[in-house]
């Protein structure tokens, strides 16, 4: 595969942006994978941590890395608009420059661990119709239901609230079960949903609690368990499970 590293001025950051990309060899009518960094990550933490070009070029796949900060994908209140960058302004460039990118819900499929989890699954739940799949893996899926936010002065820079909890949030398009609801009561059709989380991580409860609420909506979805706890050894694990999920025959 064709590794690049790309920097770039976007107009949705109003700044600088980076991006690691891989290309497959056969670089016409390749399906694309969104694969989202988690908290303190970066566009480089997939390719450092585990085998995704490995995997990735089993299914002729291209992968999508963007940097994303900890901006838990939000069009944050201080200007730079990571939403945006992710699921708008980088179509519109792989579009622009890469011949083989296509648009098709099909082709697309948009993953990311803890943060990234997050992230994709916010993707996916506001876009149903750009993404055939989304996976997430030890994902950060309720974060407006904790009784205090991971980081005050994080939170109100980039969610724009004057937050005492995070329960502020809930209902917002930021929360993923307000998100999950109306997909449901609009009666729209939902990518395939893939999500893992391992018995031993601290985010297992709010996995459970996702479940449970995609179940009481009647959006199917496949979510699995097992031994693991939030690191990179079992995440370089599940990806390929989750690739599988993805793009397997």
């Amino acid at each position: 595969m064709i590794c690049l590293d790309m920097n770039f001025r976007s107009e949705a950051l109003n700044g600088n942006a980076q991006l690691t990309l891989l290309l497959p060899d056969k670089a016409e009518g390749f399906k694309t994978l969104w694969l989202l960094h988690g908290l303190h990550g970066d566009h480089t933490s997939w390719m450092r941590y585990t085998s995704i070009e490995r995997y990735a070029a089993q299914y002729n796949t291209a992968v999508v890395m963007p940097n994303a900060q900890n901006s838990w994908y939000a069009d944050t209140a201080y200007g730079a608009k990571y939403f945006s960058f992710i699921t708008e302004e980088l179509p519109a460039l792989l579009k622009k420059r890469f011949k083989g990118y296509s648009e098709r819900k099909e082709d697309n499929v948009i993953a990311g661990i803890s943060m990234g989890g997050y992230g994709a699954m916010k993707a996916a739940l506001t876009h149903p119709d750009r993404y055939g799949a989304c996976i997430s893996l030890s994902g950060s899926l309720d974060i407006t239901r904790k009784n205090r936010p991971y980081s005050l002065p994080m939170w109100q820079g980039n969610f724009g609230f004057s937050l005492e909890s995070a329960a502020e949030l809930e209902g917002t398009r930021e929360d993923l079960f307000a998100l999950a609801k109306r997909v449901s009561d609009e009666k729209k059709a939902p990518p395939r949903i893939y999500t893992w989380c391992g018995t031993e991580d601290s985010l297992l409860a709010a996995n459970d609690a996702f479940s449970n609420h995609l179940t009481a909506l009647g959006i199917a979805h496949v979510y699995e368990t097992s031994e693991g706890d939030h690191s990179w050894r079992y995440w370089d694990d599940q990806i390929r499970n989750a690739l599988h999920f993805a793009f397997g025959k």
